[in-house]
Parts: C-alpha cells; structure tokens; sequence
C-alpha cells in the first residue's frame, strides 16, 4: 500500500473513534441530529470528505479504502440509530410522567345546559297566552316604512321615524323593525274576524345602552279583533296574565297614555315586588312599575287592512320581554342578560 492510502485509512481510524467518543453523551434528538450532519452528512460531512478521495487512488486502493469507508459509515448509522431510538423513548416516558392521569380521583361532571332567563320568560308568556287562545305567529326582523309605521297610523312627522331612533336600511323605505307590531297588519291582511294572535321576536332601536335600555331586545305584541271587543275584556286578560306570570297577589293599574295605532291608549303599572305598593328605591318611590302599553285598535288602523270598524273593535298590547325578565326575577341592569356572565346565568338553573 502506498503510503496517501495508509494516510486516509488512518485519518478515518482516527475519524470513527472521535466520532464514537463524541456520541456518547449526546442525549436529545437536536445533539444527535447535529452529529449526524456533522459526519455523516451528503453535503459537507466527515466522511463525504474521505469519500473524495477515492479518485486520487489506484483501482486496488479505491477498494481497500471503499470497502472500510462503507464499514466505518454502516457502523456509525447503526449506532446513530440506536441512540435516536433511546432518545425517543426517555422523551415518551418523561411526556408520559408529566401528563399522568390519576385514575382514582374524582370525575369533572358536565355541567347540563338550561334555557336562558329571556327564553324561557318568552316561554312562560306565550304558555299564558296560548292558554287564553292566542295563536303564535313570527314575523320578519327587516320590515318596510309601510308596515312599521304607516299602516299603524304614525304619521310621516313623527319622532320615532327619525334616523336617531330607527336603524334605517333605505331610508324612508326599508328598516330594522322597531316593534312587533308591525305584524299586526301582516295577520289582518290575511285573515278574518275573530283573529287573536300574539308575536314574540327581536327588534331594535337606536338607543343609547345603559341599565334599563339595550339597542336589540325582544318584544311580545298580543292582537284581539272581535264583533264583541272591549276595553274591559284588554283588562281582564292582561290582569289574568300578571296573576299567573308574577303572582295572584300583585295588583295592576292603567294609566292614559298616547300610542298612534291604539285608542284609547293606556300603559299598565303592576305593583312593586320589593315593597308592594309601600315605595322603595327599586319602584322610585312611586310603589308601582311599569309593564306595558296597551289600548283599543284604532279604526284608521282597521280601515287600513279592510275592516269596518263599526262592526269590529280590537284590542293590542306590547311589552318587553327583557322587561318580564327584570321584574319576575328582581334584575337591576338589563345589560346583564346578555354579558354572558356565568355568574348571573347559572342562577336561573
């Protein structure tokens, strides 16, 4: 053997046993991947360099250098191999240690879902009503200037049209319903005589938000249209309606209001919960509380949809159901409803 060939067998002796000394410690997949690069790399690696020297060899010298070259790379990989298998399995035990699961502690139970204060006030209500043979109808969320205001007798001068209490799609044509009452035309241009109806569902004004207003709250409108309709008969099936939604006991008043689809007009006080009728903070000191408006259909409104008002009368009323809400519960801040406080939420459990 000539003596380059003796030199490059002995730089490669001197190669693997450095590289077998330095492997020994390495213990983490990154130390391991680096040795790896470092001599057994395509590119720039240890033995690639040793690799390069064949070509200044004789044919017999390549093979004696090949075939050792090929032995000390075989051997290297298989012990790169070993320690990557052993690094794995230390980081498998130790990712195993640390998310260890006690199978003798206690289960976390599922908390089981509940219906939300608002819905299932708009349930307990519309349960009343429809035991007083109120139908339920939905209505549309988008509704047109005719349905939300003309046809209810609002003239084109009045307040609740401007841009700062109507959320507005085309102005003076397509808008944000602002009451359910709008729905009152929709039933009675599709029906007849007797016609008894309530709306639940969600409107929306341009209000500014605070404890007792939101710009998006729900509403229920009650409609009556009968040959025989009084403002007795509004009073006695919205007195049954407080007796069974807030108690027997709370006494209600009507007081003269204003609405431009109903005359008479009246809103509807119910007696405080919290001091009953004494005057408190929570009442104004006033001993009452303010439920809804009501009244008697007006005949413009009855006109409108091609009923006689001289041969029917009807009766509508309306309330808030975030309203119901904070009376029957003694809420302070309608804002609660809908923060999503699980706090306040799970009380209604």
């Amino acid at each position: 053997m000539t003596g380059q060939l003796n030199d490059l067998l002995e730089q490669l002796q001197a190669l693997c046993t450095h590289a077998v000394a330095e492997l020994e410690p390495l213990t983490t997949t990154t130390e391991l991947d680096a040795w790896g690069t470092h001599y057994l790399g395509r590119n720039r690696g240890e033995l690639k360099w040793l690799f390069s020297q064949l070509s200044r060899l004789s044919r017999e010298e390549r093979s004696v250098l090949g075939q050792q070259l090929n032995t000390v790379k075989v051997e290297l990989e298989q012990r790169l191999a070993i320690r990557r298998q052993d690094a794995h399995r230390r980081q498998l035990l130790h990712s195993l240690e640390q998310e260890r699961i006690d199978v003798t502690l206690p289960g976390r139970g599922q908390r089981p879902g509940y219906i939300h204060p608002i819905s299932r006030t708009a349930q307990d209500m519309v349960r009343i009503f429809s035991k007083m043979g109120f139908n339920v109808v939905q209505g549309q969320e988008v509704e047109t200037d005719y349905y939300n205001f003309q046809a209810l007798n609002f003239p084109p001068d009045h307040p609740a049209r401007d841009m700062q209490d109507t959320f507005w799609i085309a102005p003076g044509e397509i808008l944000l319903r602002t009451q359910t009452s709008g729905m009152q035309i929709h039933v009675m241009e599709q029906l007849h005589p007797p016609v008894r109806v309530i709306v639940p569902g969600r409107v929306f004004r341009d209000e500014d938000v605070d404890a007792s207003h939101e710009a998006v709250f729900h509403q229920l409108e009650g409609l009556l249209v009968d040959e025989h309709c009084t403002m007795a008969n509004l009073k006695g099936c919205l007195e049954r309606f407080v007796a069974e939604m807030f108690g027997a006991d709370r006494r209600v008043r009507f007081r003269a209001s204003y609405f431009p689809f109903t005359e008479p007009s009246a809103e509807m006080d119910m007696q405080c919960a919290v001091c009953y009728g004494k005057g408190c903070s929570t009442c104004k000191y006033t001993g009452w509380l303010e439920l809804m408006g009501c009244g008697m259909v007006h005949p413009n409104v009855l006109r409108g949809v091609g009923y006689d008002p001289t041969k029917y009368r009807g009766f509508a009323f309306g309330m808030g159901i975030e309203r119901a809400a904070m009376l029957k519960y003694d809420v302070d801040d309608i804002r609660l409803f809908t923060i999503n406080d699980m706090r306040f939420l799970r009380q209604f459990a």
